[in-house]
């Protein structure tokens, strides 16, 4: 059974009183009534609440798939945020079972991601697992496409259905597709949960079992915190309603809306799941929790006053050093301890609990996700004006260094007047930053290890220096996750946008646009709808990326020394 403990420093007796006042309040999440929120239409997303029940009632399907797949080389989930993420949580902290496929997880457009995972697949012994809600979400149409059309070329047309599952909502376009070319399996989403909540549902439960991991037991672990978390007396002893009360009362009453996420290694993908359901359900309309994944602990000294530390542990498995030293501190410190992997469930639906509390506590509609949506559209917009003319309206950079060009809007290009390297105008840029403010490094790259070591060795840099929380991100999948609160949330953010040219590009079949001019779409888009939040932000495209990082990372040491 998770253990969670509880630290909160000078914000503990405000939680306590909440806890006292929030009975009544509570029994309205399980009652399904929206007057807990803001009274829209979250009665209509509140269908993950007894998910777990339903889906233990339908473990033959589930257990009939496993069987089709556990001959097979490997299974490649193609989704977005919360149609992959939690998957992606299961598949990298259970590992590789033996006896059955490699689990693979795309969410990339990035042509030489999508060309490095092909280059691992025999294409004779893999099923795509295509999941997306609405079936019109643009990644994993057009990597369904490319892959189709691979597959098509190597067993041929008769065969290349069998090669394919999807997951999705009735009614969608992915239902209609999936059957008119034979799909080798359909699987139904819960239209009435939101993607981020979906981890639960088959959107979670069928990657589960193409794994290999006992779905029965997965489910079990969570209907034991399903029950936990209904009760409202004493509502102290519900640990959802405790963690969500903690996370609200601390941000809104004392100003710690930075959610700074640790974990055992074991269980260290579970920060890029709980990004998604903290940033994407909370910030909105100027308000949020803006959480802090894999940045590494540090002494209390590097630390201000908008801070949540909050570990998920597995047992045995030693916390580090430093979050002892930040509770000695008064830093509000909470432990999340698993006794074994398949207690994820339990951590999946405590959680959701917990943010569903938190954004009533907020003050706003924690199933929607507005500000994704804007993103979407300005994307959209890009890409069509490709097909339209062939070329990408980029606009002009403000500025040119060594083979980077930088730009910014006219509110953002006054920052920079006078600067005359590429290290001025970071120091310019980053010296914004006050108390209370995150960077952002929002990298439209590869996501491979050497660029993700990259980006930690900035962020650290950025803040050991600056003293304030950074979050280092892969696009396109962040769009999909704490892209939300970066557009929507509290305008704390300072912001810089990182693309390149792919070094090879890759078609997409029925389309002029290609993989990499749709991730080029996406970081200008995405850089776009942050000018019209106002937000601080400055975008560098390089024209080679290997070099360019380079050149970034000492421009940067020069910037903050």
């Amino acid at each position: 059974m998770i253990v969670l403990q509880t630290s909160l420093g000078e914000g503990a007796a405000d939680v306590k009183a909440a806890l006292a006042d929030w009975p009544a309040r509570f029994s309205k999440l399980w009652a399904k009534d929206k007057s807990l929120w803001t009274g829209a239409d979250e009665d209509k997303w509140l269908g993950w609440l007894d998910i777990v029940a339903r889906e233990q009632g339908d473990l033959p399907s589930l257990e009939a798939f496993a069987e089709k797949v556990k001959g097979l080389s490997n299974v490649v989930l193609i989704g977005m945020g919360g149609s992959s993420l939690g998957s992606e949580v299961l598949a990298q902290s259970f590992g590789r079972q033996a006896g059955w496929p490699d689990f693979h997880a795309i969410d990339s457009t990035s042509p030489d991601q999508i060309g490095a995972l092909e280059a691992k697949l025999d294409l004779e012994r893999t099923l795509f697992l295509v999941a997306s809600k609405s079936g019109s979400t643009l990644e994993p149409n057009i990597l369904k496409d490319y892959f189709h059309a691979q597959v098509k070329a190597r067993v041929g047309e008769a065969k290349t259905g069998s090669h394919f599952a999807a997951i999705t909502d009735p009614g969608s376009s992915m239902e209609k597709e999936a059957k008119q070319k034979g799909f080798a399996n359909l699987f139904y989403g819960e239209p009435t949960i939101g993607g981020r909540y979906s981890v639960l549902s088959r959107f979670g439960l069928v990657p589960a079992a193409a794994m290999g991991l006992d779905v029965a037991r997965l489910l079990q672990a969570a209907s034991q915190m399903v029950t936990r978390c209904k009760s409202a007396s004493p509502l102290d002893a519900n640990p959802g309603a405790v963690l969500g009360l903690a996370l609200g009362v601390l941000a809104t009453k004392h100003g710690r809306d930075k959610i700074t996420i640790s974990a055992s290694p074991t269980l260290v993908s579970v920060g890029g799941w709980l990004e998604q359901l903290i940033a994407e359900s909370t910030g909105k309309i100027g308000k949020g929790l803006i959480p802090v994944d894999l940045e590494p602990l540090a002494a209390p000294s590097f630390y201000g006053k908008d801070r949540i530390f909050v570990h998920v542990g597995l047992a045995g498995e030693a916390e580090p050093s430093a979050l002892a030293a930040l509770e000695q501190a008064g830093q509000p410190v909470i432990r999340i301890v698993l006794q074994d992997v398949y207690e994820l469930g339990q951590l999946f639906f405590m959680s959701e609990i917990a943010v569903a509390v938190a954004g009533a506590v907020l003050g706003i509609n924690p199933f929607d996700q507005p500000d994704v949506e804007a993103s979407k559209v300005k994307s959209r917009e890009l890409t069509d004006e490709y097909e339209r003319s062939g070329k990408l309206p980029a606009g002009e950079p403000v500025r040119r260094f060594d083979g980077i060009a930088l730009y910014a809007d006219a509110r953002n290009a006054k920052i920079l007047e006078g600067c005359n390297t590429l290290a001025d105008c970071l120091r310019a840029h980053f010296a914004q930053a006050v108390a209370g403010d995150y960077v952002g490094l929002l990298a439209y790259i590869e996501q491979s290890k050497l660029h993700a070591a990259q980006l930690q060795t900035m962020r650290t840099k950025l803040r050991d220096v600056l003293k304030v929380a950074t979050c280092a991100e892969f696009g396109p999948r962040f769009l999909h996750s704490t892209g939300q609160a970066y557009k929507g949330g509290p305008n704390t953010g300072i912001f810089l946008t990182l693309n390149t040219d792919p070094v090879h590009d890759l078609d997409i079949p029925g389309r002029k646009i290609s993989f990499g001019v749709v991730q080029q779409a996406q970081a200008i888009g995405d850089f776009a709808v942050l000018n019209d939040r106002g937000r601080r932000a400055l975008r560098l495209h390089f024209d080679d990326l290997e070099s360019g990082l380079k050149v970034l990372g000492a421009a940067l040491d020069k910037a903050l020394a």
